[in-house]
């Protein structure tokens, strides 16, 4: 009896642990947010600026990448497919017919969590690489279909009309700024999500799915619903993130937004910084991203491709040193803290 009466005391003791650490969490969150939300106070370099909206933004989506491949793990590459669809869908309805980006996000992410679900009932019943291969397999027959679809500008793609500076067209001409609260807000968005869920019961069959599919669905677990609401929360949030950058860039085409190199970027700042974690994408991308950008500016029209020889030696040394991501380095440190 006194055995059952300890097991009793701890649950409780355990569920009040795992609710203060998540509170750390949140503060944490708040602070890091604020940080960042206050850098452009201090950098006022226009090229600066541009490597943190791009950082900030390709953090968002491999957050947006690590909700299924991460937490659930299904390996897509190739959610540049989501990406496309949130750049084109907010493109033409904002030049074709007028509706105002935030609404053309929306409509983005909605459309592309749809054709997820439509995609994932056929894919995932395919497991490990066959997975992998068939989602790389669609997104290039995705890119193919937009290269010869005159109704989105084919080849040519799609310009964004000049104007004036607003929030409501989400164009800023004059100042970089307003781009990168934007994708702040996208990424602490696209974070919060992330924590929501990681707490909630989906989190808990993401997770077990990853580890073992059988044995989650041997405990009552519905496997394949899991895997497709993580394909549907990833699509949404991706296609958003495309929205966005399209109205940033101001033009978009086939290989600017849907080429299989974006996939590849959303996945690898997850893998480097720690994949099926908080903060694992963001670490990730604050390396690469700005790396990728050094590389751009100095070693121009000569170093294309440059960056992902380096992305690669990256990856590979990470995997061989820090399996579980550059991430688990601070993790490693915090826990002999405390054991200290």
């Amino acid at each position: 009896m006194s055995d059952l009466t300890l097991s009793g005391a701890a649950i409780p003791a355990a569920v009040s642990v795992a609710v203060q650490a998540r509170r750390i969490e949140l503060v944490r969150a708040a602070a890091i947010f604020g940080l960042i939300a206050a850098l452009p106070l201090v950098v006022r370099d226009v090229y600066l600026q541009n490597v943190l909206i791009l950082t900030l933004l390709y953090a968002a989506l491999s957050q947006s990448w690590n909700i299924l491949g991460g937490y659930c793990g299904q390996i897509s590459l190739g959610h540049a497919l989501y990406f496309g669809i949130g750049a084109y869908a907010t493109s033409v309805l904002f030049v074709s017919f007028g509706l105002i980006p935030w609404l053309g996000l929306g409509i983005g992410g909605i459309l592309a969590a749809a054709i997820a679900l439509l995609l994932g009932y056929p894919c995932f019943r395919l497991k490990g690489h066959y997975f992998s291969i068939a989602t790389i397999v669609i997104a290039e027959i995705g890119l193919l279909l937009v290269h010869n679809w005159d109704f989105v500008g084919g080849a040519l793609g799609i310009q964004w009309p000049i104007g004036p500076d607003s929030w409501s067209t989400l164009q800023f001409a004059r100042d970089k700024v307003p781009y990168i609260y934007l994708a702040l807000g996208l990424f602490a968005l696209t974070w919060l999500a992330t924590f929501v869920i990681e707490g909630s019961r989906w989190g808990y069959w993401w997770r077990a799915v990853k580890d073992n599919p059988d044995a989650a669905r041997s405990l009552g677990v519905e496997v394949f619903r899991s895997k497709m609401a993580a394909a549907a929360v990833s699509a949404f949030f991706t296609a958003v993130g495309g929205g966005f950058y399209a109205g940033f860039v101001g033009y978009i085409d086939p290989d600017s937004v849907m080429s299989f190199r974006f996939s590849l970027l959303f996945a690898l700042p997850a893998v480097l910084g720690g994949i099926g974690t908080l903060w694992g994408p963001a670490l990730g991308a604050a390396i690469l991203i700005p790396l990728t950008e050094l590389i751009r500016s100095y070693a121009g029209g000569a170093g294309n491709g440059l960056d992902l020889v380096i992305y690669g030696g990256l990856v590979m040394v990470v995997a061989l040193a820090r399996p579980d991501g550059l991430l688990s380095l601070f993790q490693r440190r915090s826990r002999q803290g405390r054991q200290a």
